[in-house]
């Protein structure tokens, strides 16, 4: 029996799902589907093969339960009117109780099994009267999610810089964390404002080729390498990496592109630790260190190679990210942004509960 990958909810969540008997679809099919929240509408991405479900992380399950009707389509067009009133009212009610929280979108699962509440807040939200209230009005449950700023742009934004719809909007199903050494690497402006996305923080399109980037300056020799070529000894200053070119500095203080591939050898990689002189170390007349204890101060003076060049590129990645404004986060974490810091509530009628997730 096939099963498929759909797409589902306003948020596009991925989930495997089966199908009834030996019905098939094809990839684009907009569909009604069973999930963990109820019925919901959803498009078929493609096949779940083996592959593809093991490039997927932790997805949820559910059935395919029939192609859109007509009278589906016209079912869904009446929901996406009653969310535009659910969503004012929603907004009225929680300016009435003072909440401060902002209200970002209201999503009314095609079965009827629930309504969802998205909004951001900065601090916890004591949200059960606000449950309660629209549990009573709207006649089903309410189930109210924290998200992030990344998650707004996700859910309202059209067009980025590049004149096309936000990735976050289409294709993306996660949200990749990005840092400033991304950009640093690919030679782009540190300005803020135009490496930021919809959502204020790095566009996620930086991360795209960072890794073509990684491989490509292994061919190079470092920043700082002492190199030979055929017009002599020669210091390395800056990469090209998709020309795979270096700028070097000959020993006449001349400054020239060469191409990768005239580095003769290397005479001194950059980013080595320099040696420091040995100097006796001086002890107090009223404290003597130890034989042990002089052997761990010795040893934990020894620096890898590897971890001081680390240090020495995360000191550089600091000294940007003071360029940059306070609006623009060094590395996001995915998982904070999304998870909801007051939880779920959910009520029936007049009862509410809050759970946690």
């Amino acid at each position: 029996m096939p099963k498929y990958v759909v797409r589902h909810g306003v948020m596009r969540n991925l989930g495997v799902f089966g199908v009834r008997g030996s019905d098939t679809y094809g990839r684009g099919a907009e569909v009604i589907a069973r999930t963990s929240r109820g019925l919901e509408t959803g498009e078929v991405l493609c096949e779940a093969t083996e592959h593809v479900v093991s490039q997927m992380k932790e997805p949820k399950h559910g059935q395919i339960l029939h192609l859109q009707t007509e009278a589906d389509v016209s079912e869904l067009r009446r929901l996406h009117d009653q969310e535009k009133l659910e969503h004012q009212a929603a907004a009225e009610r929680i300016v009435e109780l003072g909440l401060e929280m902002q209200l970002i979108d209201v999503e009314r699962l095609y079965g009827g099994e629930r309504v969802v509440v998205y909004y951001l807040a900065e601090n916890r939200v004591d949200f059960r009267q606000l449950v309660k209230t629209l549990a009573k009005e709207f006649q089903t449950r309410i189930e109210m999610r924290q998200i992030g700023v990344r998650d707004e742009a996700k859910l309202l934004a059209d067009y980025g810089d590049c004149g096309k719809p936000v990735c976050c909007n289409t294709h993306l199903s996660e949200m990749p964390p990005v840092s400033m050494r991304m950009a640093k690497l690919q030679k782009a402006t540190l300005d803020p404002s135009k490496i930021s996305g919809r959502c204020g923080r790095l566009k996620c399109c930086l991360r795209y080729e960072y890794e073509t980037y990684q491989d490509l300056q292994k061919d190079l020799p470092p920043i700082g390498s002492e190199i030979i070529t055929n017009n002599g000894k020669a210091k390395v200053l800056a990469h090209e990496i998709l020309a795979g070119q270096v700028l070097v500095q000959s020993e006449d203080m001349r400054r020239v592109m060469i191409d990768a591939s005239e580095v003769l050898t290397i005479v001194k990689r950059g980013g080595q630790p320099k040696k420091k002189s040995s100097k006796p170390a001086q002890q107090s007349s009223d404290t003597k260190q130890s034989g042990k204890g002089a052997e761990a101060e010795t040893s934990d003076s020894k620096v890898p190679e590897s971890k001081a060049s680390e240090s020495s590129e995360a000191a550089g990645d600091a000294s940007l990210e003071k360029t940059a404004k306070e609006q623009v986060d060094s590395e996001p974490n995915t998982q904070a942004i999304n998870q909801p810091s007051d939880g779920e509530s959910s009520g029936d009628g007049d009862d509410s509960t809050l759970t946690r997730d």
